[in-house]
């Protein structure tokens, strides 16, 4: 699954949000593999040049697009915008008798229904006949209620290329410490996971493990001779919305691992996803927000110029950029008010899944620093206890950028010790 890259043109030329672009590689260390981006494409101009370039990008993103579409068209399609959506759904948010009396008469039947209590949600997935466009479907929906809370099941992909670093030996956490990932599987039979305690969520139970989870999670928790997560020695419950499906990565997959991120008690969950606006997904976040979890979520990669992406600019959500070694923000991050902190983001080493180590850069892999930081403060969901662990972390940011809160770095830098450069790590696992 790819990184949405919506720029602010013809909206004719919107693109879904699957599509994500391959930035130039670090060099190839000897002993590092390289994790493999997610789009089969190196770019042909130098970033400067070519991230000067609104129709390069344009174009890049939607050839990758029409592959996605291409390759899985039983499976997913494209809304009037241009994002992924699983093909001839809608999902209805807490839906009356009225409302489902009204999908009926418009011949939808219902797939599935589920009820999430921790979030005071429930929803009911409708199938859309053949012979009625799934857009006028929806746009039908909502003329006969027009109360109703319906939208389609979109699509959210991983915003970076595959995973981000952490950072020398981290302090271990004052007693037992949970942190929540929602991503790809984690491999936690890989060296820097396999003594990490938690949880598992999503695909019937089997473990599916994925090359961006498992960096990211060896971002979070990560140990191992040399290599060290933000919270090395913290419980991990990680939730897989994907299980290496085409149309893996949906609002109601993404709304059902934050329930049980409810369920299990977890008070910071970090979501390195990207998409669309979603009616269920809003809701679905602010409900966690509103009972004292803290969300912590990549801004993307599609560009400054970009419009936000979700969920880090839902209202509550701590949005995070990434920053090199030399403090400069990515050319390709997201850029605007919801963006909190900035974090390393690029020239890092990360765990492979099936193991060894790689080097990656996006968005992505900044989100769990940051996130891994704020677990270590607060252990439990409390509404006022998050605020103040925001607050404390606020303190030690190093302001970058314009004089205070700005669209490019937000608070400033935090967690810039929490990096492994490949390099280094090679060094010390060589001894």
């Amino acid at each position: 699954m790819k990184t949405f890259l919506a720029l602010s043109m013809a909206a004719a030329l919107s693109l879904p949000a699957q599509a994500q672009l391959r930035l130039p590689q670090l060099p190839q260390l000897p002993g590092v593999s390289r994790l493999p981006g997610v789009v089969d494409r190196v770019l042909p101009a130098p970033l400067p040049e070519l991230l000067s370039s609104t129709t390069q990008l344009l174009d890049l993103r939607l050839t990758t697009v029409r592959d996605l579409l291409s390759r899985h068209p039983d499976l997913i399609e494209a809304d009037p915008a241009g994002e992924p959506i699983r093909r001839r759904e809608l999902v209805l948010v807490s839906p009356n008798d009225a409302a489902l009396a009204a999908a009926a008469a418009l011949g939808l039947t219902r797939l599935r229904e589920e009820a999430w209590p921790e979030l005071d949600l429930r929803e009911v997935v409708l199938r859309v006949p053949a012979g009625l466009d799934t857009a006028d479907a929806l746009a039908r929906l909502r003329a006969a209620q027009p109360d109703l809370q319906a939208d389609f099941n979109h699509l959210y992909s991983r915003s970076g290329e595959v995973a981000a670093g952490a950072g020398s030996a981290s302090a271990a956490p004052r007693g037992p410490v949970r942190v929540g990932l929602i991503d790809g599987g984690v491999d936690r039979r890989h060296a820097a996971l396999r003594r990490v305690a938690g949880g598992s969520f999503g695909c019937g139970g089997a473990a599916v493990p994925s090359e961006h989870g498992t960096a990211v999670a060896s971002l979070l928790v990560g140990r191992d001779r040399g290599f060290a997560g933000a919270l090395a020695q913290a419980e991990l419950f990680a939730a897989d919305v994907y299980c290496d499906k085409p149309d893996g990565g949906s609002a109601e997959e993404v709304v059902r691992s934050l329930a049980w991120m409810a369920r299990e008690r977890v008070a910071v969950v970090n979501v390195s996803l990207v998409g669309p606006q979603n009616r269920l997904l809003a809701q679905g976040v602010a409900s966690l927000v509103q009972r004292g979890h803290l969300l912590v979520a990549a801004v993307g990669n599609d560009g400054p110029a970009a419009p936000p992406l979700y969920p880090a600019a839902y209202a509550g959500v701590i949005g995070v950029t990434g920053v090199n070694a030399a403090r400069r923000v990515l050319p390709e991050a997201a850029q605007g008010p919801q963006v909190m902190w900035a974090a390393p983001g690029a020239e890092m080493a990360v765990a492979r899944s099936g193991g060894g180590y790689g080097v990656a850069r996006g968005t992505s892999f900044a989100a769990p620093l940051v996130a891994g930081l704020l677990a270590a403060e607060l252990r439990e969901p409390d509404v006022a206890a998050a605020a103040a662990a925001v607050e404390r972390l606020a303190a030690t940011a190093v302001d970058l950028g314009a004089p205070g809160r700005d669209p490019v770095y937000g608070r400033g830098l935090v967690a810039e010790d929490l990096r492994v450069v490949p390099e280094q790590l090679q060094a010390r696992q060589a001894r």
